[in-house]
C-alpha cells in the first residue's frame, strides 16, 4: 500500500511499525458546535483508511480527540449562559449521533483533553527543562528556535509568515513563531492547577499528549484535514519530538478542502453548513457516498447537483442489493453449470481492481468504480437466464464485503426496509384475497415513499425511482 506522506510530500510504500498492527491518530471535533460538512470529509476518509486495514487483517488501534477546553468553548458557553462542561456533553452527544448517521466507526479510544490534565502538565514542565520551553508570567511557550526541525512538515518559509495570520501575537514571546503551551487563567475561565498558577493546555499540546499516551512516543499514522498541517500539526510535530527524540508520526496524511459551489465555506458568505443542515435535504448514506467520490486530497466541490447525482448512485446499489436479496431467496439451490461457475470465478477481478485502487493512497473514486463495474456486470448478467443460488451469494458476498470497505449503507436504514417488505406481504395477500381495493392502496403508497414494484417470475420485487 502506498500513501502519500505530507512530511516527505511523496507517496510512499506503508510499512507499519509493527507488523500486522496500525495504529492511527486522527484529529476531532472541538465540541462547541456541531460539526460542519468539511469536518465530515476528514471524519469518513480517514473512516475509509481505518476499515481497509480492518479488511486487509491489520490490528488497528484508531485514536480521535474531543478537545473540550479551548477559546472557542469558553466564548460559546459565556454567549449560553451555561458551563463548559455541559456544553461539552452535549456536543459530543451530538457528534456521536451524527458519525454514527454517516457510517463513522467509533475510535478505539475517544480521548478528552481535560481527562488527561495530569499528563498535560508533566509533558508541559518536561519541555521546560529540557530547554523547549519558557515561562512568561503564568504562561508557558515552546521556543522554535531551539527545535531544529520546525517547519519541515508545513514546508513553509517561516521567516515570510505574517504575523497575525496563523500566528499569535504577543510582546512576551521569544520568537513570532513560538506558541502556547500552558495558558494562565483569565477572570471566570475553568482552570487547573499547575506549577506556574492556574491555568489551561494551549490547542496543540493536547494531542501530542493523548497520541502518545494511547499510540506511544511514534505513531504510524497523523491525520487530519489541510488546514491542520500549519500550525497544529507543525506544532505537535516540534513539542512531541523535542520531548522524546524520536518521530512522532511516520506517515503524516491530510485531505483536501470541501468548497460549496466552488466556494470557500465561510459563515461570512452564508454557505457554511452542518451535516444536520444538509440531512434536511439529502440522506446521511448519500452524503458518505458523495465524501467519498473524489481522491482524498483533491478539493471536493459540494453542489446540490452532485448531491443528487450521489443520491441515485446511492439508490443504484440500493436496487441492486434488493434484486440480490430477492434473487437469493428465490433461484433454485443447484450447482452451477461450467459457463456459469467460470463468470463466478472472473468476479476475483472486482476485487483486485478495488483494493489496487484503496492501496495508491486511499483512491476510493476508482474503489467506487470497481463497485459500480461489479452492478453493472451483475446486473447484465444475472437477469440474462436462469442462474444459481451459489451464484447469486457469491456477488452478494462480494458486493456487500467491498461496500462495507467504504462504510457504504446498501440497505434501507431505520426498519424502512422492513417496513417495505410487511407492505409487500399485505398487498400480497390483498390480490390473493381478490381484495383489489385494499392492493391498489399499499401499492400507491408505496409510490408516495418514491418504491415501485416490479412483477418478475420469482415474485414481486421494489426498487426506489
Amino acid at each position: 500500500m502506498r500513501l502519500y506522506n505530507t512530511l516527505t510530500k511523496k507517496k510512499e510504500e506503508f510499512i507499519p511499525l509493527h507488523p500486522g498492527e496500525v495504529r492511527m491518530y486522527n484529529c476531532g471535533p472541538t465540541v462547541y458546535d456541531y460539526f460542519h460538512i468539511g469536518n465530515a470529509r476528514n471524519f469518513i476518509v480517514f473512516d475509509c483508511l481505518r476499515r481497509y486495514f480492518e479488511y486487509k487483517g491489520y490490528r488497528v488501534t484508531f485514536v480521535q480527540n474531543f478537545t473540550d477546553i479551548d477559546d472557542k468553548m469558553i466564548k460559546r458557553a459565556n454567549e449560553e449562559d451555561t458551563s463548559v462542561a455541559a456544553l461539552s456533553e452535549q456536543y459530543i452527544g451530538a457528534y456521536e449521533e451524527d458519525a454514527k448517521a454517516l457510517g463513522i466507526t467509533p475510535a478505539t479510544h475517544h480521548p478528552k483533553a481535560t481527562e488527561h490534565m495530569d499528563d498535560i502538565i508533566a509533558f508541559v514542565k518536561e519541555l521546560e527543562d529540557r530547554g523547549y520551553a519558557y515561562a512568561v508570567a503564568g504562561d508557558v511557550y515552546f521556543d522554535t528556535s531551539k527545535f531544529a526541525g520546525y517547519g519541515a512538515l508545513s514546508g513553509q518559509d517561516l521567516s515570510q509568515l505574517e504575523s497575525g495570520a496563523r500566528v499569535v501575537v504577543d510582546e512576551r514571546k521569544r520568537n513570532p513563531m513560538d506558541f502556547a503551551l500552558w495558558k494562565s487563567q483569565k477572570p471566570g475561565e475553568p482552570a487547573w492547577e499547575s506549577p506556574w498558577g492556574l491555568g489551561r493546555p494551549g490547542w496543540h499540546i493536547e494531542c501530542s499528549v493523548m497520541a502518545t499516551h494511547y499510540l506511544g512516543e511514534t505513531i504510524d499514522i497523523h491525520s487530519g484535514g489541510e488546514d491542520l498541517v500549519f500550525p497544529h500539526h507543525e506544532n505537535e510535530k516540534a513539542q512531541s519530538e523535542a520531548l522524546t527524540g524520536k518521530p512522532f508520526a511516520r506517515y503524516w496524511l491530510h485531505n483536501g478542502f470541501l468548497n460549496i459551489e466552488k466556494q470557500k465555506m465561510s459563515k461570512s458568505l452564508g454557505n457554511f453548513f452542518t451535516v444536520r443542515d444538509i440531512e434536511k435535504e439529502f440522506s446521511p448514506e448519500a452524503i458518505r457516498l458523495f465524501m467519498l467520490s473524489a481522491h482524498y486530497r483533491s478539493p471536493l466541490n459540494f453542489s446540490r447537483e452532485l448531491m443528487e447525482a450521489a443520491k441515485n448512485a446511492l439508490e443504484r446499489l440500493r436496487n441492486f442489493k434488493t434484486m440480490l436479496d430477492h434473487m437469493a431467496e428465490t433461484v433454485p439451490d443447484t450447482q452451477p453449470d461450467a459457463e456459469e461457475s467460470a463468470w463466478t470465478q472472473g468476479l476475483s477481478k472486482y476485487r483486485a481492481d478495488f483494493e489496487e485502487a484503496m492501496e495508491d493512497d486511499i483512491n476510493t473514486a476508482d474503489a467506487l468504480a470497481a463497485i459500480y463495474e461489479l452492478v453493472r456486470e451483475g446486473n447484465t448478467y444475472l437477469q440474462a437466464g436462469p442462474r444459481t443460488k451459489q451464484t447469486v451469494e457469491a456477488v452478494a458476498d462480494l458486493f456487500q464485503g467491498l461496500s462495507d470497505v467504504l462504510g457504504i449503507a446498501v440497505r434501507e436504514s431505520g426498519g424502512l426496509e422492513e417496513e417495505i417488505e410487511a407492505l409487500i406481504e399485505k398487498r400480497q395477500q390483498a390480490r390473493a384475497e381478490k381484495n383489489w381495493a385494499e392492493a391498489d392502496r399499499i401499492r400507491d403508497d408505496l409510490k408516495e415513499k418514491d418504491i415501485v414494484l416490479e412483477d418478475t417470475p420469482q415474485g414481486v420485487r421494489w426498487k426506489r425511482l
